[in-house]
């Protein structure tokens, strides 16, 4: 893939433009092989391939220039917006969705957020699209000031728009380097978009954290699956679960399928997903202590409070930061017999699993969520020795 936004200088966003795909995604199963090399017995499956453009199904848009002529991209080094708007690696449909958007901060007076001056309203425009085509769309805004203004502009988009079927204001009052802040403001009767990945539908609302490579992020699903179903327990926790996506897949009929998930807002999508499906839950807690002490739940963890005793198989998703010592020393001395670990850092989940020698990694595969960049994911199945 070329960009010539890349060949420009303009965005360095995507550090491996330009080196032939096969190359990336071969160089990249080196580099995770070597980092679990100390686990020599893992049978690695095929690496599953992303399309190599096209291929964000969410888009974090910095919005610069002026309400007159906004541009959508990042910003330059001097807090200038530079205009990505075709952007080869965002979806399509999302690409054809930037002119209504354009319109609709022009109509409503939102003026891009100066951030050397610190002035202006609008910071970002974030877009996530459904397989389906349907649309999320998000106004990250300083303030208030300029709220009713854009409820004026929505009959005008949702017309010009009509696949954005839920459009928000997020409030993000603080000038610092994060996207949204903590306040949402939905302008739309829908609250939440159903996203079709692998084989569930899951239920996202705007602050929810969604995979953007839908694609790959289903074959991470069904992946799962297939090893949870060639153990075939009886209870599962799914750790880090997030909207639900692993226990969606896992779920069973005479299977007890838990997941625990910090976010309430998370939890929330999941159990909407889940639609009351038998022996399938969702808990609010912190995973970090769901197996403190590694006999039983963690003393003061949901599920210990839940009554739960510990399952045959968990699920852990970590953020980048992995398991961490106590939850991963934790793991190695419960007795569970099997571990599915899904790993957005390579390099922690390697330093996890020197955490738990009394797993041995049985197979692992690559994800190649992020095409054009050097990052990779990676799961493996562990089983106790």
């Amino acid at each position: 893939m070329q960009c010539s936004y890349f060949d420009a200088g303009l965005c360095r966003s995507c550090t491996l433009m330009g080196v032939p795909y096969a190359e990336q995604l071969a160089e990249k199963e080196r580099i995770v092989r070597e980092l679990l090399a100390g686990h020599p017995d893992a049978h690695w499956l095929p690496a599953a391939a992303s399309a190599e453009s096209g291929f964000r199904a969410k888009a974090k848009m910095v919005v610069g220039g002026t309400a007159a002529d906004p541009t959508l991209g990042v910003l330059d080094g001097r807090g200038r917006g530079v205009d990505l708007r075709h952007c080869g690696i965002i979806a399509p449909g999302i690409r054809a969705a930037f002119a209504p958007l354009i319109a609709t901060i022009t109509a409503a007076g939102l003026e891009p957020y100066d951030v050397p001056a610190r002035r202006g309203e609008l910071k970002y425009v974030i877009v996530t699209e459904a397989a389906d085509g349907a649309l999320m769309v998000r106004f990250v805004l300083r303030s208030r000031a300029r709220l009713d203004a854009l409820r004026r502009a929505l009959p005008s988009l949702q017309q010009a728009l009509p696949r954005a079927v839920v459009v928000t204001a997020n409030l993000h009052p603080d000038h610092k380097a994060v996207v949204e802040g903590a306040e949402e403001i939905v302008l739309t009767s829908q609250e939440t978009l159903p996203m079709r990945v692998g084989d569930a539908t899951l239920q996202v609302r705007p602050q929810s954290f969604v995979q953007t490579n839908t694609a790959i992020a289903g074959e991470l699903y069904r992946q799962g699956r297939a090893w949870v179903e060639r153990v075939a327990p009886s209870s599962v926790w799914d750790l880090y679960c997030g909207v639900g996506g692993f226990a969606l897949h896992v779920a069973a009929p005479g299977r007890a399928v838990t997941g625990l998930e910090l976010s309430a807002d998370a939890v929330e999508s999941a159990r909407l997903a889940g639609g009351g499906m038998p022996g399938l839950s969702f808990v609010v807690g912190d995973a970090t202590a769901a197996l403190a002490g590694g006999s039983s739940a963690g003393l003061g963890s949901p599920l210990a409070e839940a009554g739960a005793a510990l399952p045959d198989l968990v699920i852990v998703n970590p953020p980048r930061r992995g398991l961490g010592e106590a939850l991963a020393t934790g793991l190695g001395s419960s007795g569970i017999p099997t571990v599915v670990y899904s790993s957005c850092n390579a390099t922690t989940l390697a330093r996890d699993l020197e955490l738990m020698p009394a797993y041995r990694v049985r197979e692992a595969r690559l994800f190649d969520m992020f095409p054009q960049s050097t990052h990779a994911e990676v799961m493996v199945l562990l089983e106790r020795r």
